[in-house]
């Protein structure tokens, strides 16, 4: 943890921190999230800039993830799936997105559910790139800026919270945003 620490004041930070973002979309196993508190805590006054880079990465590695599922899903996507041991998480996001599609992005982006496994799913069933990519805009983007203004506002007061309870912080957000679409909805017929 402590190389994280140092890396995240260092000159070439942001690059790595898009790295990491892109590739976490694809086949990394490491949530760009261990890198954004810190490197937000070393600069808070960059704050937004750190979550725009984390952002941009993600949404980078979610179109090439697309792409993979797309049209190399035997050649690559299915190789990352295999060695992560997702099979069955595999057949059940094929289940979600037959049933809620934009909510199944919406759910991989905010919770733990592993990002890669949506991204390239995402493009071996078909969803629709640009609804797909929109998602993963909206709810990637609200969960690395929400982290950001958190640590920005509260500085590392903030910290140990975000690390023990951001998986609860993100799932309770997906809740709530089902329900205030189901309300909406429930309001216009």
């Amino acid at each position: 943890m402590d190389k994280i620490w140092q890396l995240s004041s260092s000159v070439g930070a942001k690059r790595v921190l898009f790295a990491v973002a892109f590739t976490e979309s694809i086949f990394f196993p490491i949530p760009p999230d261990l890198l954004l508190v810190p490197m937000i805590l070393a600069k808070r006054h960059e704050a937004f800039k750190i979550a725009g880079v984390c952002l941009a990465g993600n949404l980078l590695g979610a179109a090439a993830g697309y792409f993979i599922g797309k049209f190399f899903m035997d050649a690559l996507g299915m190789p990352i799936i295999n060695f992560y041991a997702l099979q069955d998480q595999y057949l059940q996001v094929q289940q979600w997105y037959d049933s809620y599609s934009a909510f199944a992005v919406a759910a991989a982006a905010l919770t733990p559910i592993p990002y890669k496994l949506c991204t390239i799913t995402a493009g071996a069933f078909d969803i629709n790139f640009f609804t797909f990519m929109l998602v993963s805009l909206l709810a990637r983007g609200f969960r690395f800026f929400a982290i950001s203004g958190l640590l920005y506002l509260f500085g590392e007061k903030v910290r140990f919270f975000i690390e023990k309870r951001l998986d609860i912080i993100m799932l309770l957000t997906l809740i709530g945003v089902v329900v205030g679409f189901a309300v909406f909805k429930f309001l216009l017929s």
